[in-house]
């Protein structure tokens, strides 16, 4: 094959990634007002170039890395931290939807195998994540900057888990790997090598970035698993006002390569007929129980009211 040849392929093969593959397993136009769920297309195809067991190894090796960062530093939440338990709760109830939804593999990755995991770490960024195999893990600043409610955090555990059930990490992968070889190629026969090395995929799992297309995806599908989990799914519109609000002052690595808020919020909205049905049929979370104060208002102003008593009468004793 000749140089204009090789260097024919390599832009067809730019082009595949640059275009067709970027339109795989996006959100269909399907405009059934009676449809329940939000509907999403097949798995992306390119993803099969990685090898699904090699992913879930290699986020695992990830995850356990910063796991292990966060408990020399001592950031990582004990089992029995008050936000930890919250946060597993809200795990215990959207993981077994995630499973029971993974039984569709032309659309999900199967996630009945999965070793299923939630941790907090105790960081100021607003941020959270979830690996192939079912790696979890949240920020304590996007709980308490946020002052995210139950329903909220759910929306933001759904997104992260519909990233790994629609592989997204998997398919960026396959792409950054073809990416590669193209570049690989295209330096060997251009340039004596100096370029083989300009596109290579970068393996760190905890770095990778999502298109703005999957982002919107898992936001969609994050939506349906959280409202069969029995979460309020307009909490989604709250919790990207809340995030919108408290990125004017900074900027949120994990609102970065989102979409903006108002086009997201607009999206949300528009699915709400299709998953609140499921919420409304959903078995809710038990409500927490209130405060003594809260629940009998009239004995807690009764014991203010009598502690205040004895300072009355002490102020009237007159002084020795």
């Amino acid at each position: 094959m000749n140089y204009g040849k090789k260097i024919s392929v390599i832009a067809f093969l730019v082009m595949l990634l640059s275009s067709g593959c970027s339109t795989l397993g996006t959100l269909s136009s399907d405009d059934d007002a009676t449809a329940v769920g939000v509907n999403v297309g097949a798995l992306s195809s390119i993803r099969t170039i990685v090898s699904a067991s090699d992913m879930e190894n290699q986020a695992d090796k990830a995850y356990r890395k910063r796991l292990k960062e966060a408990q020399d530093k001592e950031k990582l939440a004990s089992a029995n931290d008050a936000q930890a338990k919250r946060l597993n709760a809200i795990g215990k109830r959207i993981i077994p939807v995630a499973v029971a939804a993974s039984a569709d593999t032309e659309k999900y990755a199967d996630a009945t195998q999965w070793n299923w995991e939630v941790n907090l770490i105790r960081s100021e960024e607003i941020n959270a994540f979830c690996m192939p195999g079912g790696k979890i893990a949240f920020y304590t600043g996007l709980m308490d900057k946020l002052e995210a409610t139950d329903d909220e955090l759910a929306m933001v555990m759904g997104h992260e888990v519909a990233h790994a059930l629609r592989e997204h990490a998997r398919a960026q992968a396959a792409k950054g790997q073809l990416t590669s070889i193209g570049a690989t190629v295209l330096g060997l026969v251009v340039g004596k090598g100096q370029f083989a090395r300009v596109f290579d995929f970068a393996n760190d799992m905890l770095n990778l970035k999502f298109s703005r297309g999957d982002e919107s995806e898992a936001d969609l599908v994050g939506l349906e698993l959280a409202a069969r989990a029995g979460y309020d799914p307009r909490a989604g519109v709250s919790l990207w006002q809340k995030m919108d609000k408290a990125n004017s002052g900074a900027s949120i690595p994990w609102f970065s390569t989102h979409p903006s808020s108002e086009n997201r919020i607009r999206e949300i909205e528009a699915q709400l007929p299709r998953v609140l049905p499921l919420y409304e049929l959903a078995q809710k979370p038990k409500p927490k129980p209130r405060p003594a104060a809260e629940q009998n208002p009239q004995a807690t102003k009764k014991s203010v009211k009598g502690a205040r008593k004895p300072a009355q009468k002490a102020a009237k004793t007159p002084a020795p």
